[in-house]
């Protein structure tokens, strides 16, 4: 089995190494050029924005060639998954990516301008995620055909609440951020970027790439990038997984 993810904050990287079998990271695939696999289950797992799949993990999946009689998703999401089955299918159906399995799960959302991580954090208990991971585990295991959707009443909800919404999918989301002088510049920012956004020279310089992950606002050691209307100072990195293996997935 492989498993292909993204990850900024370690919640995905977590699913996938408790799926199980081979994961790897789906930056690093873009940056390698690698798009080709095959194996008796292929499962794609990736984080919940703006209701849909990331915009990185739907441009691996537009080059994708996956060939296998059982592929699956897992999302993660903080607060509502919205539309994310519907979009995946759709890039599924675009790239001839059969999806036999779609599941999302209730992690710790750690979208800054939406979240104080001091309350969410103190959430976690109440989230489920250890039950809720083992069932999605054992349907994998047995291969179960299962597509998580929501009701029609929820779904209208959740559009509205993307029509009022002021956070959209913004490349230059990146001149909300802002560098306070306690930056040793480590680098780490600029190596957890999945997509090269971020080099560092006296301070660290962003290049309107923007994937929104806040990886780099999440991970930095100092606590040293601010981000315009954030609702708390504290950061989020899943408490199971090390810097390390975040650089890692994403330089």
């Amino acid at each position: 089995m492989k498993v292909l993810y993204f990850t900024a904050t370690g919640n995905n990287l977590y699913v996938a190494k408790r799926i199980g079998g081979e994961f790897y990271s789906i930056p690093k695939l873009i940056k390698e050029g690698k798009f080709e696999f095959e194996d008796e289950k292929i499962g794609i797992v990736f984080p919940t924005y703006y209701g849909g799949v990331p915009k990185i993990v739907e441009e691996f999946l537009n080059k994708a060639k996956l060939k296998s009689n059982y592929i699956f998703a897992v999302a993660s999401y903080g607060s509502l998954s919205r539309s994310v089955a519907s979009h995946l299918l759709e890039i599924g159906k675009r790239n001839k990516i059969e999806i036999s399995y779609i599941n999302d799960i209730l992690m710790v959302d750690n979208y800054l301008p939406v979240f104080d991580m001091d309350k969410e954090m103190k959430k976690e208990p109440k989230k489920n995620i250890e039950q809720n991971l083992e069932q999605i585990i054992k349907d994998i295991d047995a291969e179960k055909k299962y597509i998580k959707r929501h009701t029609a009443i929820i779904r209208f909800v959740e559009l509205l609440i993307d029509k009022v919404s002021p956070y959209k999918a913004n490349l230059e989301f990146d001149k909300n951020f802002r560098v306070e002088s306690t930056c040793n510049r480590c680098r780490v920012c600029e190596k957890v970027c999945p997509v090269d956004n971020i080099e560092v020279d006296t301070k660290p310089v962003f290049k309107s790439n923007c994937q929104q992950c806040l990886s780099c606002i999440n991970n930095c050691p100092q606590n040293a990038i601010r981000l315009k209307g954030e609702k708390s100072k504290t950061r989020f990195i899943n408490q199971n997984i090390a810097l390390k293996e975040i650089i890692d997935s994403n330089n």
